[in-house]
């Protein structure tokens, strides 16, 4: 049986962020600056070269290689803590503050739980909490590794895999999330999620239109 397409990890929060990110970066393979990604290079750049030392008796490593055979996954963490018996714990990188909204919160714990799920499969032992580093906040909020994370992991990891596959770029957000998410985000000129809206807005007074 052939192997899955290797996803990245990052793709997963890209993808519960907006599909149509997810797409321009992981299937167009487009990508734009703007002052939040180089502020989230810069903290990157800390913690982006492998190394291992030993904190408080815990031995960290960072920049670890992870993978999943079965789900297709690929990427690399921020930072591995080993716990006692060698029990993994991820830690992973963000700039900004720890308050952030519940639902941008949740696209962080999605590449969290992809992590340990990966690291789960790679140790053979449980992985049942990670935590992320908030740089502006500089507090860790522990997040659980629950089943539905896990299950969440797989189910998003299967529709970036049917995107690439299909080879078709996702619509974008609905306006109300458009409203929210798309002011910060570096590929907003290249999405035009207004324009696109307002075709579609447009094509659907058509189709009803009797004198169209």
């Amino acid at each position: 049986m052939d192997e899955p397409e290797k996803i990245a990890l990052s793709a997963l929060q890209h993808w519960l962020y907006c599909p149509r990110q997810c797409g321009l970066i992981h299937l167009e393979q487009v990508f734009d600056e703007n002052i939040y990604t180089l502020r989230g290079q810069a903290l990157h750049a800390k913690v982006d070269v492998p190394g291992v030392e030993t904190a408080k008796g815990v031995r960290v490593e960072r920049a670890l290689p992870l993978w999943h055979d079965a789900l297709g996954l690929l990427g690399k963490s921020d930072v591995v803590e080993f716990l006692a018996g060698g029990v993994p714990y991820p830690v992973e990188y963000k700039h900004g503050s720890r308050n952030k909204a519940a639902d941008i919160a949740a696209c962080d714990d999605l590449q969290l739980a992809a992590q340990a799920v990966c690291l789960q499969a790679m140790s053979g032992k449980p992985v049942n909490e990670g935590a992320i580093y908030y740089a502006t906040s500089k507090r860790r909020r522990v997040v659980e590794i629950t089943e539905q994370l896990r299950a969440d992991v797989a189910h998003t990891a299967q529709a970036i895999r049917n995107m690439l596959v299909s080879g078709e770029l996702p619509p974008p957000l609905s306006a109300e999330l458009a409203a929210k998410r798309c002011k910060a985000c570096s590929l907003l000129e290249r999405c035009q999620p207004q324009a696109t809206h307002a075709g579609v807005l447009a094509a659907y007074a058509a189709l009803f239109d009797p004198d169209a």
